[in-house]
């Protein structure tokens, strides 16, 4: 959050991964921090997305959920399947992708020719339908080992994602 000059209106984990000085400007800016130890039973993204859903919050963008670590990042998406279906619009955030976790729509925004995949989060989501992209779907199903919605453009500045049953994630590459 602190590269894209952001401020978070929390900051929850163990912060073994902030830098002194960024959390010196995050607490001059009275951004709240709830620190954890850092053995403990649960991951950071789950301690957030917890505070998320006791605090009655509707929509959560996480930061640095994406870096460099693939498994990390894959739990975080998993992590947000609980949150998705109490009812809280999941996005993670990074400079080069967003990721929406969602189990009912989604109305995309972006520009013409941006990048967009989308893949069950599970062994398959059913009823699928994309709009506004440059291969349409229909009611269709995608299972886990045929992603056959992966490298999709946007059509204009906003597309169309639902999903019947299952949980989607939608990676949208900002161009």
């Amino acid at each position: 959050a602190y590269e894209m000059n952001i401020l978070p209106a929390m900051v929850v984990g163990d912060l073994d991964s902030i830098s002194p000085h960024v959390k010196s400007y995050f607490k001059e800016k009275d951004v709240v921090f709830k620190k954890f130890p850092r053995q403990k039973d649960f991951t950071d993204i789950q301690l957030t997305l917890g505070y998320a859903q006791k605090m009655g919050v509707t929509e959560i963008i996480l930061f640095g959920t994406l870096g460099k670590r693939l498994d990390h990042a894959l739990a975080n998406l998993f992590c947000s399947i609980e949150s998705v279906l109490y009812g809280i619009d999941v996005c993670h955030y990074s400079p080069e992708c967003s990721v929406h976790v969602i189990h009912r729509e989604l109305q995309l925004i972006g520009k013409p020719g941006d990048i967009v995949s989308v893949l069950p989060l599970g062994s398959k989501a059913t009823g699928v339908t994309e709009i506004g992209f440059e291969y349409s779907l229909k009611d269709a199903e995608l299972e886990v080992q045929n992603p056959y919605s992966v490298s999709n453009r946007l059509m204009g500045e906003q597309g169309y994602i639902k999903v019947q049953s299952g949980i989607l994630a939608v990676f949208h590459y900002h161009l």
